[in-house]
């Protein structure tokens, strides 16, 4: 009896270490696909918008979803890349804080063979091998696009007033940047104000407060995100002045609020920068476990708002 208890118990020890394959993580029986997402945090509509769109495509894909909420602090990404990288997930994701400092992690997740997929923000790095593909907008021609509304709805001198996003991320240096492009052509079109107001909407209306008090005269706001331009109607409200009239309005983005607000007349373009993500990536992430190939970029698909068109478009607005 001893002998027979004592076989059961190897084979049953046999089994649990082939189970686990000599230490590692165990596979998941139905080979369902385990991605550990690093989000930048809750700071705006719009990324509440795509978390909700992350989280309900891999529910739809069948795809294991470990999560987390950096709280917009790159050290919070940086650790939770590396616990994804210890529960050995099959791909890891991430919309980065910042453009730098993440060779170090990447190569790390690179190691231990866990390819990663950069969502809605790229990253500056020298390594185009530390990432397989890199899924989100063209800020540099959201900001182009903005430029362009402005120059085709101005006459003479106009004072910007420029809302920008959170300091060395991505969508803050490149809507900068395409919108810089674009009103160069025109000189009298100056941005005589320019601060970040971190991408949400306390920050907008903190920052505008600031502008009104400091360079009064200002024709049109900039706004890097729906958010901070909302912010911004609350400080141009307060100041007495009228928005979407006495100070013509641009944001990024297109959600919800943002829209009403443009409905409402109080802000005047918007570009759109589509949160809903999700769907490609699960796409992207079963392509690269299985091995296939995919594109470096994927860029999506996007438009721009005018009044009339924001009104036409809320009813059956998903975000």
């Amino acid at each position: 009896m001893l002998k027979k208890i004592t076989t059961a118990a190897s084979v049953v020890l046999l089994c649990a270490l082939a189970a686990c394959g000599g230490g590692q993580s165990p596979a998941r029986s139905d080979g369902a696909l385990t991605m550990g997402f690093a989000q930048v945090g809750a700071e705006s509509g719009w990324r509440t918008a795509n978390t909700k769109s992350i989280q309900e495509a891999a529910a739809a894909a069948g795809v294991e979803l470990k999560f987390s909420d950096a709280q917009q602090k790159q050290e919070n990404q940086i650790k939770a890349i590396r616990s994804y990288i210890q529960q050995k997930v099959d791909v890891i994701a991430f919309s980065p804080v910042v453009e730098t400092g993440w060779d170090t992690v990447l190569l790390e997740a690179k190691r231990a063979n866990i390819p990663v997929i950069l969502t809605d923000r790229a990253i500056d790095s020298e390594d185009p091998s530390l990432y397989r593909s890199f899924l989100g907008s063209d800020f540099v021609e959201e900001g182009r696009k903005a430029g362009d509304w402005l120059l085709a709805n101005s006459q003479g001198p106009v004072r910007v007033a420029e809302l920008q996003g959170t300091t060395g991320a991505a969508p803050a240096l490149d809507r900068k940047k395409g919108f810089e492009e674009k009103i160069k052509a025109r000189p009298e079109i100056t941005v005589v104000a320019s601060q970040t107001g971190d991408f949400t909407r306390s920050g907008g209306k903190q920052v505008m407060e600031a502008f009104l008090k400091s360079t009064p005269d200002i024709d049109v706001v900039y706004a890097h995100n729906d958010d901070m331009g909302l912010g911004a109607i609350e400080a141009i409200k307060a100041a007495g002045k009228v928005p979407g009239k006495d100070i013509r309005i641009i944001t990024v983005d297109a959600v919800r609020d943002g829209m009403q607000a443009l409905a409402n007349g109080e802000i005047n373009f918007i570009v759109e920068c589509n949160p809903l993500l999700g769907k490609q990536l699960m796409e992207l992430a079963k392509k690269v476990k299985a091995g296939e190939q995919v594109p470096p970029r994927v860029v999506t698909e996007e438009g721009t708002f005018t009044q009339e068109q924001a009104k036409a478009a809320l009813p059956t607005r998903q975000y």
